[in-house]
């Protein structure tokens, strides 16, 4: 289980004050006491997703396909700094990409490390 503190979601809040669907997972994150993968799998499903794995593999899943965005240079500084906002306007941009799924990949991104996350592209290089 991936935990969020309360010091965390006020940080995050701070950021994305302006983004409503992000206050909305940030809520939930919050009803499920800081449980990301727990209120991820929430959000998959009143988003019309049916996962099919457990819920920490899911969230790690759905993280990792979209790995080739999240890693790209221009936001990576911003997410490492544990900045969100430029890559949340990024993630809308793309239309495949669930809107509501946006804020507990993101945090899940930053619970693993960014540069732990991102490793696997580096290797590439």
């Amino acid at each position: 289980m991936t935990q969020v503190t309360s010091q965390e979601i006020a940080l995050f809040r701070s950021q994305l004050a302006d983004d409503p669907i992000a206050m909305e997972a940030l809520d939930l994150i919050e009803d499920c006491e800081g449980d990301l993968e727990d209120a991820a799998m929430t959000l998959a499903i009143r988003s019309g997703q049916e996962p099919e794995r457990a819920n920490s593999e899911w969230l790690d899943a759905l993280a990792r396909k979209w790995r080739a965005v999240i890693c790209e240079q221009e936001y990576r500084k911003d997410l490492a700094n544990s900045s969100l906002q430029g890559m949340m306007e990024h993630l809308k941009t793309m239309p495949t990409f669930p809107k509501m799924l946006a804020t507990p990949v993101l945090i899940y991104v930053l619970k693993q490390g960014v540069n732990n996350f991102c490793e696997p592209l580096d290797l590439l290089k």
